[in-house]
């Protein structure tokens, strides 16, 4: 599939303040000379901040990294995860149309997208709220038929559920992520049949919908203060270059020297010396 950059370009990018901190942590990843290797996460940061990818924002995520421009374009329009084009302010939903989720009833739910949205993916709803796209498999098959809609995950749809969803999200009403028909995971809709221990001091909502619940950053633009920024691995560098000068520090120990051997010639005439006459 042809992707291109979108025809209407903002004129200019630039990162949050905490987003340019975070940006800039990232690339003390990689060896000196070797930025390049962060082109996926900045670029990725860039979309979560702005909702798609432009080309300033492309080139501006090349400069960092002191790549050429063509390069960084051959990223953002190899990879699909790269929203070339405006999404929807609110939302952008992402139907999974793979088998499990096409026999379930994915049909319906492009159906709904094309009714409530747009007739034609990656085209925003006429309030400019939200756009959709069909997608390949996203892993949870055993949750089908879902979507992606922000960075979360809705399971267990049905095209009533998926109406009532993004009508809650046009009013700003975030609805918590994970199955909506009642299941904790992707256990049987009946309950646990095996593991039952697991099911006493469980949180809430499972891991991945507590962390939506708790960040709050389901459909939220990133702006680099959600969390706090940490670089664990320049605290184990640190750690890794003491070492080598606390130990050419240390004094070397005394090592006595062989005892030389003695010749061979040396040790026949000591031999004769000692051999009693006849």
């Amino acid at each position: 599939m042809l992707r291109r950059l979108h025809p209407h370009q903002p004129e200019s990018f630039s990162f949050t303040p905490a987003n340019l901190a975070w940006a800039r942590a990232q690339m003390t990843k990689y060896p000196e000379g070797r930025q390049a290797s962060a082109i996926i996460p900045l670029l990725w940061r860039a979309q979560e901040q702005e909702g798609w990818l432009s080309r300033p924002a492309i080139e501006h995520v090349a400069n960092m990294l002191g790549m050429a421009y063509i390069r960084a374009l051959e990223v953002a329009t190899f990879y699909f995860m790269f929203q070339l084009q405006p999404v929807g302010s609110v939302a952008h939903v992402q139907i999974c149309g793979t088998t499990s989720c096409m026999i379930c009833g994915a049909e319906d739910l492009v159906a709904v997208c094309k009714e409530l949205i747009a007739k034609t993916p990656h085209t925003l709803s006429g309030d400019g709220k939200f756009s959709w796209e069909e997608v390949e498999c996203m892993g949870a098959c055993a949750n089908a038929p879902m979507a992606q809609i922000g960075k979360d995950y809705y399971e267990d749809l049905t095209p009533e559920i998926l109406r009532d969803l993004i009508g809650r999200f046009s009013v700003g009403d975030v609805a918590v992520p994970g199955p909506q028909n009642g299941r904790y995971a992707a256990e049987p809709k009946s309950g646990l049949t095996s593991l039952k221990d697991f099911e006493s001091g469980r949180k809430q909502y499972n891991a991945s919908a507590q962390a939506a619940v708790d960040l709050r950053d389901t459909i939220r633009r990133i702006d680099g203060t959600e969390v706090p920024l940490t670089t664990p691995w320049l605290g184990k560098a640190a750690k890794a270059a003491k070492a080598p000068a606390a130990k050419a520090k240390a004094e070397p120990k005394a090592v006595a020297a062989p005892k030389a051997k003695a010749a061979p010639r040396a040790k026949a005439a000591a031999k004769a010396k000692a051999e009693p006459k006849a």
